[in-house]
């Protein structure tokens, strides 16, 4: 039976008008002090105090149903009582330790091995990067690269790779892109799949075939223009992008001409992976087994930083010291990890993930055939998508679920998309209180 944390804060309450005064107060002091780069108070103003299971309590008292999960961090939701006894127990012994060997790193890097597909765990290798998605991904690129000897790596429109130098260089984002100069060069973008949004428009039921002829062509064409990559980097479901899902036969299309011209594929797992789309890793769904995996975010098990690269071991061709992180060996993160999977397997969580995935997708679906103004629902798992008209309604329907006790973030193009994601353990009562009040915010936004 799944369980969420036990907590005091078991239903959404909102007193008053947002941002409560002690909130305001905190906003007013971080605008006045932090870089303008901070992003998530902007259109969600409160300031936390603490979080239990899948809700949040700010400064002023008012509580939350939390389904931005620290942009999906927390697969066990806020303080999961078990993995926080398991850091207590840690944090006297032992924090940090670079790269050195250690009992829990060794647990660590058998969890991680162990939970890739058979075929794959035994030709293995883990790097321990710096505690960020995007500096696993600039492991990543430097790993291909010294392998193959090459330079240039192919991503795909609408993807997000983070906002390191490099990872941004891979990124679809343009905002983000357009004021930094001279970024890693050698970077080629293809059209993603997406049924609304690909860049080769036509048949929503054929644009998985036809982006990977145009992939598939473009790489092999003598005259293509784009020297034989160092690598492909390819998520299964693009999260800032929109909860985006690939469908399959690009998926295996592409991993198919990726091995035969000797291209490591790099599979990019920060936000999809350890359950979040029903399967440990998303890429298991398409029956595929890439040469990279890139990991972070909810492997920490309760948004302790850690970040890895699980490679095939022929691809080991890198210098020691070749890439370093002063944190890289957080064994706070590491313990957290391990506790945290041990309660997904025990609680039988992945299966919960599919099931109340399919729940809220149907939701999501009933909400699209009552309101015009939704346009598309999508996703995977408990990684939802809910695509509005514009930018500026689905803002609207962010601030107005905010006001009802309701946290959710938006992505993809235009910001359209109100992306779900709960943590993986979230059971239905809370499902239904948060799927009440997005219906309720979406009704009062379509009435406007």
């Amino acid at each position: 039976m799944i369980v969420e944390s036990p907590t005091v804060l078991d239903a959404p309450s909102v007193r008053g008008e947002l941002p409560g005064p002690t909130s305001a107060r905190a906003l007013a002091r971080q605008n006045a002090r932090e870089s303008n780069a901070r992003s998530y108070p902007r259109n969600l103003p409160i300031a936390i105090a603490r979080g239990l299971g899948s809700y949040v309590e700010d400064l002023d008292g008012n509580v939350f149903i939390d389904f931005l999960m620290n942009a999906g961090t927390l697969a066990l939701g806020h303080s999961h009582p078990e993995v926080v006894e398991a850091v207590q127990r840690q944090l006297p012994l032992l924090v940090a330790a670079l790269d050195f060997p250690t009992e829990p790193k060794d647990e660590f890097t058998s969890l991680q091995l162990g939970l890739m597909p058979e075929p794959m765990r035994d030709r293995m290798r883990i790097q321990f990067c710096g505690p960020t998605g995007a500096n696993a991904v600039d492991a990543a690129l430097k790993l291909c690269k010294t392998a193959t000897g090459r330079a240039d790596v192919v991503s795909f429109h609408g993807g997000f790779h983070g906002s390191s130098h490099s990872a941004l260089a891979l990124t679809g984002l343009v905002s983000q892109k357009r004021p930094i100069g001279n970024a890693m060069a050698g970077v080629h973008f293809f059209p993603y799949p997406s049924r609304r949004h690909s860049a080769l428009g036509g048949d929503p039921d054929t644009i998985g075939e036809r982006c990977l002829e145009y992939f598939e062509r473009t790489l092999r064409d003598p005259l293509g223009g784009i020297p034989l990559p160092a690598a492909v980097i390819l998520e299964m479901v693009q999260g800032e992008g929109g909860a985006e899902p690939a469908p399959t036969v690009f998926v295996q299309g592409v991993r198919e001409v990726t091995r035969d011209l000797g291209v490591p594929l790099i599979v990019d797992e920060v936000q999809t992976g350890w359950g979040r789309t029903g399967t440990w890793w998303a890429f298991e769904h398409h029956g595929i087994e890439p040469d990279v995996v890139v990991a972070s975010k909810a492997i920490g098990g309760i948004g302790l930083p850690v970040a890895i690269v699980l490679y095939d071991e022929e691809l080991d061709r890198w210098s020691p010291g070749a890439h370093t992180g002063t944190f890289r060996g957080n064994q706070l993160a590491f313990v957290a990890g391990v506790a945290a999977a041990r309660i997904i397997e025990r609680d039988g969580i992945l299966e919960n993930v599919r099931e109340q995935g399919a729940y809220a997708r149907a939701a999501l679906e009933e909400l699209q055939r009552e309101h015009e103004l939704v346009v598309d629902v999508r996703g995977l798992g408990l990684m939802l998508g809910l695509e509005v008209r514009d930018g500026a309604s689905a803002r609207r329907i962010q601030r107005a679920a905010l006001n009802r006790g309701l946290i959710v973030e938006l992505g993809g193009r235009q910001d359209a998309v109100v992306r779900i994601l709960p943590p993986l353990n979230v059971t239905r009562r809370t499902l239904d209180q948060a799927l009440e009040i997005l219906g309720a915010a979406i009704a009062e936004v379509a009435a406007a």
